[in-house]
C-alpha cells in the first residue's frame, strides 16, 4: 500500500472500514471482454446471456445489499455528470441486475467519503464518492499540481524502485522507468467504442453493446483500489480558462500517472477553480487492475494485460481504462480525451479534433505562418514540429507535435488551433542532435524516460541516439544487464516504442503563442507517412474536397507506436486518425467535407498539401535527406501561398500540384540530390497511383452507406485524370 508523506498538499481521507467490508465472491463464472468478442453476438443476444448467468451473483442475499447498492448508484450518477444536450445518458437505460436493486444509502454516502474536499461542484464530489464506493481504495488523494506534492509523488517512486534517478549532472531532475514488458504500447485490440448504436462507432472501431460494456466493466473494477490510493486529477486539455480547452477529472490508482499527467496537462486547483460550481467535464476512470489484499507485496509495475480495455462512450462522454498503465492507455487526456471524445464532440460542435501537431513557420522576411501536419504515429510529427531548418533565415517554432484542436474564428473565417497538450510525449528512438537537436535539449534536465537503456555513467542511451553504443555496461529496457562481449544478444537495449515525457515549456524552440488562450490561425495543413514508393516528395491539391480526399487515402507502413506483428506493413491510416476517430470514419470524412459550409468566406480555409519524406531509391536507399532539409519543402508551400498563380512554381499533374524541380531551394545540397534524384522524388507514375485508387475503393467500401457520394466523385474525378493524364 502507498501512502503519501505527510504535506500540505495532501489530501489524504481514509475509507472506513466498517460500510466496506466485501463479502466473498460468488463462484458464478466471470464474462470478460475477450469472451464478449469471442462470441458469436455482441448486441442484445450477447446481453441477455450475460444478464442471465450474471443474476445469481449480484441477488444472492440481501445482506450484500449496502455494496451492491453503492455500486448501481455509481452507475446512474456516471452517465448524469456531463450529459450533452439532447442526447440521452446512457446509465439511465442500464438495465443490469445491480439498477434493479438500487437502493441508496446517503447517509453512508455522506459520513465516510470525504471530509473537506477542495471544491464545490457537486456533481463532481457525486461521481467522485461513487468511484470510491465502486474501485474500495484505502485512501482518496485530491490532486492540487503544486510543485511540492510532484516531488513527494516521484520521491515515493523512487523508494519504491519504479524510478530510478538518472545521474544528477548528466541529466538533472530525470528519471527512468520500466514498465511491464507486455504493458508497452497503445493496444488498439483493447480499444473501444461503445456508442449506443454499432453504425455510429463505425468499421474502424472495436464496438460492443455499451449495457454489456458497462456489467464488464463493473465487474473490472468493483474493488479493483483494494489496497492503493486513489488520486483525484482536476486536469485542463488546453491553456486553463482557454475558450478552446475542455476539462476532465481522471481518478487513477497509479501515481506513476499523476507525475506524468502533471507534465501532459495542466492539473490541480487552478483547473477546479475554473471548473466552478456547476461546469461540465469529462469524467474520467483508470485502475492499474491489481488490487492489494492484507499481506500482498505489490510489483514494481502493476498491471493486469489479459483483462486489459481502454472504453469510451461517445454520448455520455466517459472514459473507462483497466489494466494498463502504459501513457497512451492510462493518460486519459491524450489519446482518450483529446481525440477519441473530443472528435466526437467537435463533430456536435462544428469544430475539429486532430492528430496533427502544430508548428509556426517564421520566412527571412519575417512573416509568419502556422501550420498544421498529420502523419501516423512514429512518422516524423516530433522531428517536424521541434525541425531546425537548414536554410538561412528560416525558423520553426513550435506549438504543438501531437494534437491540435481547431475552430472557426466568424470574424475572419479562418481556423485557430491550440495544441491541448502541455507536454511531449516522444518516441525516443532515432531521436539524436543530428535528427532532432531541439528534442535533444528539450530532454536535458526534468524528463521521465520509459523503457530506454541505461548506461553505466547513470545516464539513458537508445538505438539512433548515437552511432557507437555507449562504453561499459549497459542495462537494457528490461533490466538486463549487457556488455559488448554480448554482441547483439539482448538487443534492442531501448524497445522500439520507448519514450519521454517533458513538458513543451522547456523546449528552446517553443512558439511565442504555444500556450495563447485563444489559439493560433492555421494558413496550411500538410498530410503525410511512411511511403517508400509512388507518393511525390510534396503536392498540393486543387481544393479543399481533394485535400479531403487526400486525407482520407492516407497510408503508411505500420510502426511499433501500436501493438501487432505486422510492422511495416502498408495500411490506410485516414487523416492519421485510424486508431483515435471516436465515431464512424464515414461520418468523419464528411465532417470535414461540411467545413467550406460553415463559414462565411471558404477562401481563407487551410490550403492543404501531402508530403513524403521517406522515399526510396532501387538500392533501398533514402532519396531525400530530410530532417533540417525539410525546411526546404516548407519554403514551397508558403511559396505557393504567396504567390499561387506563379506557374513557374508547379506543374499540373492528375494527383495536383507538383513542385517544378527548380522551384525547391537546393542550394547546398546540390551534391545530395544530382543525378536524377529530383525527377525521382518528384515523378508522378499514373500506373502506380492508379493501383492506388484501387486500393482507395476497395478500402472505402466497409463505410458502405456512410461514405460520402463527395468522396466517391473526388476518387472517380482522379482515376479520370490519371487514365487521361490530365492535370488538377
Amino acid at each position: 500500500m502507498l501512502l503519501l508523506r505527510p504535506s500540505n498538499s495532501a489530501r489524504l481521507v481514509t475509507t472506513t472500514s466498517h460500510w466496506m467490508t466485501i463479502q466473498s465472491r460468488p463462484s458464478t463464472q466471470l464474462l470478460h471482454t475477450t469472451s464478449i468478442l469471442a462470441g458469436k453476438g455482441r448486441g442484445p443476444a450477447a446481453l441477455a446471456t450475460l444478464r442471465s448467468t450474471q443474476q445469481p451473483s449480484f441477488v444472492k442475499s440481501p445482506t450484500s445489499t449496502t455494496r451492491t447498492s453503492t455500486a448501481a448508484n455509481q452507475i446512474r450518477l456516471l452517465g448524469a455528470i456531463s450529459k450533452p444536450l439532447s442526447r440521452q445518458t446512457l446509465f439511465a437505460s442500464h438495465t443490469s441486475p445491480l439498477s434493479g436493486l438500487a437502493t441508496f444509502h446517503p447517509q453512508v454516502e455522506e459520513s465516510h467519503l470525504h471530509d473537506s474536499p477542495p471544491t464545490t461542484h457537486a456533481k463532481l464530489l457525486r461521481w467522485v464518492r461513487a468511484q470510491q464506493a465502486l474501485l474500495e481504495p484505502d485512501h482518496v488523494h485530491w490532486c492540487d499540481g503544486s510543485k511540492e506534492e510532484y516531488e513527494e509523488m516521484v520521491q515515493g517512486l523512487v523508494d519504491r524502485g519504479v524510478m530510478i534517478p538518472l545521474d544528477s549532472k548528466l541529466r538533472p531532475g530525470s528519471y527512468l522507468t520500466r514498465t511491464d514488458p507486455a504493458d508497452v504500447a497503445r493496444s488498439e485490440s483493447s480499444t473501444f467504442i461503445c456508442s449506443r448504436k454499432e453504425i455510429d462507432a463505425g468499421p474502424t472501431n472495436n464496438w460492443v453493446d455499451p449495457d454489456v460494456m458497462r456489467i464488464e466493466l463493473e465487474k473490472s473494477f468493483r474493488g479493483s483500489m483494494r489496497g492503493r490510493t486513489m488520486y483525484v486529477i482536476p486536469f485542463s486539455m488546453g491553456p486553463i480558462g482557454s475558450p478552446l480547452a475542455r476539462i476532465g477529472v481522471q481518478v487513477t490508482d497509479s501515481p506513476f500517472v499523476v507525475v506524468n499527467m502533471r507534465i501532459m496537462t495542466r492539473i490541480g486547483q487552478p483547473v477546479l477553480d475554473v471548473l466552478g460550481k456547476n461546469k461540465e467535464f469529462v469524467p474520467c476512470v483508470h485502475s492499474v487492475g491489481k488490487p492489494l489484499e492484507p499481506g500482498d507485496k505489490d510489483v514494481l509495475w502493476p498491471c493486469n494485460i489479459p483483462e486489459r480495455k481502454v472504453v469510451h462512450f461517445p454520448e455520455s462522454r466517459e472514459i473507462w481504462s483497466f489494466g494498463s498503465g502504459y501513457g497512451g492507455n492510462s493518460l486519459l487526456g491524450k489519446k482518450c480525451l483529446a481525440l477519441r471524445i473530443a472528435s466526437v464532440m467537435a463533430r456536435d460542435e462544428g469544430s475539429l479534433a486532430e492528430h496533427m501537431l502544430i508548428l509556426g513557420l517564421t520566412s527571412p522576411a519575417g512573416k509568419k505562418y502556422y501550420v498544421a501536419a498529420a502523419f501516423p504515429s512514429a512518422c516524423g510529427k516530433t522531428n517536424l514540429a521541434m525541425m531546425k531548418p537548414t536554410l538561412p533565415g528560416w525558423k520553426v517554432q513550435v506549438v504543438g507535435d501531437d494534437i491540435n484542436w481547431m475552430k472557426f474564428n466568424p470574424q475572419d473565417s479562418r481556423l485557430y488551433a491550440i495544441n491541448p497538450e502541455a507536454g511531449f510525449f516522444g518516441v525516443a528512438p532515432g531521436t539524436s542532435a543530428k535528427t532532432n537537436p531541439n528534442a535533444m535539449e528539450t530532454i536535458r534536465k526534468d524528463t521521465v524516460f520509459t523503457n530506454v537503456a541505461l548506461t553505466e555513467k547513470g545516464d539513458v542511451w537508445w538505438e539512433g541516439m548515437t552511432k557507437q553504443k555507449p562504453e561499459g555496461k549497459i542495462t537494457n529496457w528490461k533490466g538486463e544487464i549487457w556488455d559488448p562481449s554480448m554482441g547483439e544478444k539482448g538487443t534492442p537495449l531501448a524497445h522500439p516504442n520507448s519514450r519521454f515525457t517533458v513538458s513543451v515549456d522547456q523546449c528552446p524552440a517553443k512558439d511565442p503563442a504555444w500556450d495563447d488562450p485563444n489559439g493560433v490561425p492555421i494558413s496550411a495543413i500538410i498530410f503525410g507517412g511512411r511511403r517508400e514508393t509512388t507518393v511525390p516528395l510534396v503536392f498540393q491539391t486543387k481544393d479543399w474536397n481533394h485535400g479531403v480526399l487526400v486525407g482520407a487515402t492516407v497510408a503508411s507502413e505500420k510502426t511499433a507506436a501500436a501493438e501487432g506483428s505486422d510492422l511495416g506493413q502498408l495500411r490506410f491510416d485516414p487523416f492519421a486518425m485510424l486508431p483515435f476517430a471516436g465515431y464512424n470514419m464515414g461520418d468523419y470524412f464528411n465532417h470535414w467535407l461540411s467545413m467550406p459550409g460553415r463559414v462565411q468566406d471558404a477562401s481563407q480555409l487551410p490550403k492543404i498539401f501531402h508530403v513524403n519524406w521517406f522515399r526510396k531509391d532501387t538500392d533501398g536507399s533514402f532519396l531525400w535527406p530530410g530532417f533540417g532539409e525539410n525546411s526546404r519543402v516548407l519554403k514551397w508551400i508558403v511559396d505557393r501561398l504567396e504567390h499561387p498563380e506563379d506557374e513557374k512554381l508547379y506543374k499540373s499533374t492528375p494527383i495536383g500540384y507538383v513542385p517544378k524541380p527548380e522551384s525547391l531551394d537546393l542550394s547546398g545540397i546540390e551534391k545530395e540530390v544530382q543525378g536524377g534524384v529530383m525527377e525521382k522524388l518528384l515523378k508522378v507514375d499514373n500506373a502506380s497511383y492508379l493501383s492506388e485508387v484501387d486500393k482507395a475503393r476497395d478500402y472505402f467500401v466497409r463505410f458502405g452507406e456512410r461514405f460520402p457520394a463527395k468522396l466517391s466523385k473526388e476518387l472517380d474525378d482522379l482515376e479520370y485524370r490519371l487514365r487521361t493524364n490530365q492535370g488538377v
